[in-house]
């Protein structure tokens, strides 16, 4: 399926509390408004595409199939919070120090790169220029800039942490287009720029 545009969103402190390790559907509590931020951004025409490191994967903490799962429990949260579906959900289960070596590896899908966004662009012809990246960490503002869409840090996660580690050699050096309180204040700002 095409989208022509897309929100690319991260999970955790964006569209859940970050309570550090979500491994169960007990652990995805939704933060306040996005039910109603994502229904904005869907009716103005936008598909909804989660892009997440998941680091979980890589520590041995859940498998691949357990992170799906958690993700259709998520998608079951949504529509009974009143907010649409989400159209796609990507997610990196790498880390360049994993315990589990067969995750072990510097790839293109762990922010700060942009290969999650990259990969949802060519599979569903989504024109990136015409695309927000909307995350908690600096890591996400550098992958969706990277990827060439517009990006918006909201101050609900880890917007003041470090920079997360992923092989990167040199220090990450760009900053949002728009910083706000959360995901409702961003479908708001990119509804108002239309």
């Amino acid at each position: 399926m095409d989208f022509d545009r897309a929100i690319f969103l991260d999970r955790d402190g964006v569209i859940l509390e970050d309570n550090g390790c979500a491994l169960t559907e007990l652990d995805l509590i939704p933060l306040l408004g996005i039910a109603e931020a994502l229904g904005l951004l869907k009716a103005a025409g936008y598909a909804l595409v989660l892009v997440t490191n998941q680091a979980v994967v890589a520590r041995g903490l859940i498998s691949e199939a357990q992170l799906n799962e958690l993700h259709t429990q998520l998608q079951s949260m949504l529509v009974t919070l009143g907010a649409p579906h989400l159209d796609a959900i990507y997610a990196c289960p790498h880390h360049p120090n994993a315990t589990d070596p067969a995750y072990r590896q510097i790839c293109e899908c762990r922010k700060p790169r942009p290969g999650l966004l990259l990969s949802a662009a060519k599979e569903h012809d989504i024109d990136l220029s015409q695309s927000f990246m909307i995350g908690d960490r600096f890591s996400d503002i550098v992958a969706g800039q990277s990827a060439g869409c517009k990006s918006i840090l909201v101050t609900t996660g880890q917007h003041l942490a470090p920079p997360i580690q992923s092989g990167e050699k040199a220090p990450l050096t760009t900053k949002a287009d728009h910083v706000c309180p959360d995901l409702l204040s961003a479908a708001h700002w990119i509804i108002n720029r239309q």
